[in-house]
């Protein structure tokens, strides 16, 4: 057995695998590109390395591309028969592996769960804390996120390996529950101990926006540019972050040189660099700005995935891309697809049927006196959509601008009540508010 710096008990024996193993780790702390290269020399160093086939399954599974999902079974597959070829392995190994069969073929909510029980005796151990981390972000368990944080403070010191990245979770974990103050005291504290947290960056960065404090989060994003740049596409995130701080300032220009440059440099279809594009490129429309042909990109990539609901937080950004061009034949074929993921098993069909069905109608323009009578119950449920308050603040946006036009002052104030209880009011909501009484 070796143990490696971030606490995990790993069966190789080869000090290269444990090396470049530690340096995949870092890079999925950090959001490094790194990570993928990482995995691979610690696997052709030791063609037998659990965690390092372990955490590519999960890689795949978090992109959330049905495509992927085949990959993540020959990985699971894999991490099995390299367990079997160590003699079962270590418990570290086993519990990673039997969490990464849960998230494979169950839900990420038992995964997650899986990896606290498992590491109960060492909550702070960094590599399935941090994935824990990940898979309850995309589930929208923020409660769950915040429980695990603070668990892992209760074995945690300054001096390990990771104090920094765990204290940047802990802090995104605040924030999404509007504990803003002390986020933003322990994202600062996270980024002090390790310059290398995009994650406590982040963190406060989150603050920042939600407080409506521009000036203050455009100076934390410019300063802080040099270390979230060297990310992999989280960086396209921070900038994306910084457009919303411009935005919010009226700086129309400004925000369009960001998207350009730093949002949507490369036409990737990652769902989380749509995600960025579509909801920014929504809110300047918004505003009363042309975007151009800014949206042609994004709409063949939205039609290209119209049959894919692995993620419904990823469909109905797709799903908003379709509408903004107006292409509403292949809009209606991916709501049929998030209608029939919804009678089908496990979480995100819950997802589609609670909350992705009726939103996707009223996206649409295709909603139904039933589908405005839920306003109230999309609000209240939007969390489980998965990604962070900011993120799905686009989905509620556009839920009160569609009450707006349907006359619904009632739903509209709620809606905004609701929305004042975790950010400060701005612009669009106001300005969706004035196009309402007129």
């Amino acid at each position: 057995m070796m143990k490696d710096r971030f606490d995990f008990s790993a069966s190789t024996t080869d000090m290269k695998a444990t090396q470049a193993f530690e340096g995949a780790v870092f890079g999925l702390a950090a959001h490094r590109p790194e990570t993928g290269p990482q995995l691979e020399a610690a696997l052709a160093a030791d063609p037998n390395h659990v965690g390092a086939f372990a955490l590519r399954g999960f890689a795949n599974l978090i992109l959330a591309r049905s495509e992927l999902v085949p990959n993540a079974a020959k990985a699971l597959d894999a991490a099995r028969g390299a367990l079997a070829a160590r003699d079962g392995g270590t418990d570290d190994e086993r519990v990673l592996v039997s969490a990464l069969d849960d998230a494979a073929n169950i839900s990420f909510a038992e995964a997650a769960r899986t990896l606290d029980r498992g590491f109960a005796h060492k909550p702070a151990a960094f590599l399935p804390f941090k994935i824990a981390q990940a898979l309850r972000f995309m589930t929208g368990d923020a409660r769950g996120m915040l429980e695990s944080s603070t668990r892992a403070l209760t074995h945690w010191s300054q001096d390990m390996p990771a104090a920094g990245f765990i204290l940047g979770c802990h802090a995104f974990a605040l924030e999404e529950h509007g504990h803003y103050d002390e986020a933003e005291l322990i994202g600062r504290r996270a980024v002090s101990l390790e310059p290398n947290d995009s994650w406590g960056l982040h963190a406060v960065s989150h603050v920042h926006e939600m407080r409506g404090a521009t000036g203050e989060g455009i100076d934390w994003l410019e300063q802080s540019r040099r270390a979230w740049s060297r990310c992999n596409n989280f960086s396209f995130h921070m900038a994306w972050h910084l457009a919303l701080l411009h935005l919010e300032q009226g700086d129309h220009e400004r925000v369009l040189d960001i998207y350009d440059e730093d949002v949507r440099p490369t036409q990737t279809d990652d769902f989380r660099d749509m995600a960025n594009a579509v909801s920014l490129l929504w809110r300047l429309n918004q505003s009363g700005v042309h975007v151009g042909s800014r949206w042609q990109d994004l709409a063949e990539v939205a039609r290209r995935r119209r049959t894919d609901t692995t993620l419904i937080f990823a469909a109905m950004h797709n799903l908003a891309a379709l509408v903004a061009i107006g292409d509403y034949g292949s809009a209606r074929e991916l709501l049929v697809s998030i209608e029939e993921r919804a009678m089908g098993p496990g979480d995100q069909a819950r997802v589609a049927g609670e909350v992705g069905v009726p939103l996707g109608r009223i996206l649409s323009g295709l909603g139904t006196a039933a589908d405005r009578q839920m306003l109230d119950h999309l609000v209240r449920n939007m969390p489980k959509l998965g990604g962070s308050n900011a993120q799905r603040d686009f989905f509620v946006l556009a839920l009160a601008k569609a009450a707006g036009l349907n006359g619904d002052a009632e739903g509209l104030s709620r809606i905004r009540q609701v929305r004042r209880g975790l950010k400060a009011e701005d612009r669009l909501m106001r300005s969706i508010e004035i196009r309402a009484m007129h």
